[in-house]
């Protein structure tokens, strides 16, 4: 199909090479572009993959009975520097938005692993057979390690904070899932024209993430750079502010406009997985639904935390809306048994956050039916 936009050529859709590629590996084909446009579309792509996309990572390391990184253990074959490269090199997934604590402990002579870690269901260890370190006596090996998520890299200076606490070892921290990107243009045939650029990207991950999850992201934060160039003339009239707007006085259903929007369905948001399966749980279908819940409300569901509910925030603003809005002096306050009990089978928090994160074969669902509903608008 051919897509064509004042005179341009523009791409269809995303074509993964299923023959080769796996969780971890994916080879990507767009095409067609003009002449030019591929490498720019290529080289920006490649940019913010490397760059910009969250991931998880280990920040700071506590060992009982280690002070400092400089210093080794009686019964353990590496010394405290080997040991905390070893820890950088663990893979983790976290589904979380505070700082984590887990836990490695053994006392038998032997090699500790990653997979030896004492997790909660919200972190998932990608490499257990990552080896941490190599106990030769009956000795207490006892690491402390803290996580959570974050963009890029850090320093060791930037993991350490004001209040730590002395036996508390910052380490740097690669937050990033992708490992590599590559793209290459080919000259390919539109017409009678041999002048078109086809691209593909291959992009190598931790695991972590899909790699078409990671395009579909990078392609998200790359639009939503792009937005106000777009909205140029718009912004004046169109941005929301707290001084006047449809926020400070109740919603009335005489407003056709308001109604058809309010009749939305909470899929057309693109929520983040975690979100929408947290609003699904509670049976929150429209955005009617949602706008006459309160922040409170919304922080009571299971698994809902503040990234979540900033993002809902964020997109009913786009419409003109927000939480808590009235209509005719009524608002839904759902009971605590209405927000923890209403969980349909299969829309828990680990079993729709694996899917989300492993990937879906439903041809209606996941991040790239989400890419591919936007490019056909």
């Amino acid at each position: 199909m051919r897509i064509r936009w004042r005179g341009l050529e523009l791409p269809g859709r995303v074509v993964r090479d299923e023959n080769i590629s796996t969780n971890a590996y994916g080879r990507f084909t767009v095409e067609p572009f003009e002449q030019g446009f591929g490498t720019t579309i290529g080289n920006s792509l490649r940019r913010v993959l490397l760059s910009s996309l969250e991931g998880a990572a280990i920040t700071s390391v506590k060992i009982a009975g280690v002070s400092h990184e400089f210093t080794n253990i009686d019964g353990v074959m590496e010394d405290i520097t080997d040991i905390l490269l070893n820890i950088k090199g663990i893979v983790i997934r976290y589904e979380g938005d505070e700082t984590k604590r887990i836990v490695v402990r053994r006392d038998q002579a032997g090699v500790v692993r990653a997979g030896d870690i004492e997790t909660d269901p919200s972190i998932t260890i990608l490499n257990p057979e990552h080896v941490i370190a190599n106990l030769t006596e009956n000795v207490s090996f006892h690491a402390e390690m803290s996580v959570r998520r974050g963009r890029g890299y850090a320093t060791a200076a930037d993991n350490r904070s004001p209040d730590q606490e002395l036996d508390v070892i910052p380490v740097e921290s690669v937050f990033s899932p992708v490992l590599r990107v590559r793209f290459r243009t080919e000259d390919m045939r539109v017409g009678q024209l041999t002048n078109y650029d086809r691209l593909i990207l291959d992009i190598w991950t931790n695991g972590s993430v899909l790699p078409e999850d990671a395009l579909v992201e990078a392609g998200l934060i790359l639009r939503k750079h792009l937005n106000p160039f777009v909205l140029y003339y718009e912004l004046g009239s169109d941005v929301v502010t707290t001084s006047e707007t449809a926020f400070d006085h109740p919603a009335t259903l005489d407003d056709a406009e308001l109604n058809e929007t309010l009749n939305t369905p909470i899929s057309d948001l693109n929520l983040s997985v975690r979100a929408n399966n947290c609003l699904e749980a509670v049976r929150v279908q429209t955005l009617r639904d949602l706008v006459q819940l309160t922040e409170a409300d919304l922080l009571r569901f299971r698994s809902f935390g503040k990234t979540s509910l900033h993002e809902v925030q964020r997109k009913l603003a786009e419409r003109g809306l927000r939480l808590g809005m009235a209509f005719g002096g009524q608002r839904i306050d759902l009971s605590d048994a209405e927000i923890h009990g209403l969980e349909p089978e299969g829309h828990g928090e680990e079993s729709e956050e694996g899917q989300g994160s492993e990937g879906s074969d439903g041809a209606g669902s996941g991040p790239m039916a989400a890419y591919t509903m936007e490019s056909q608008r």
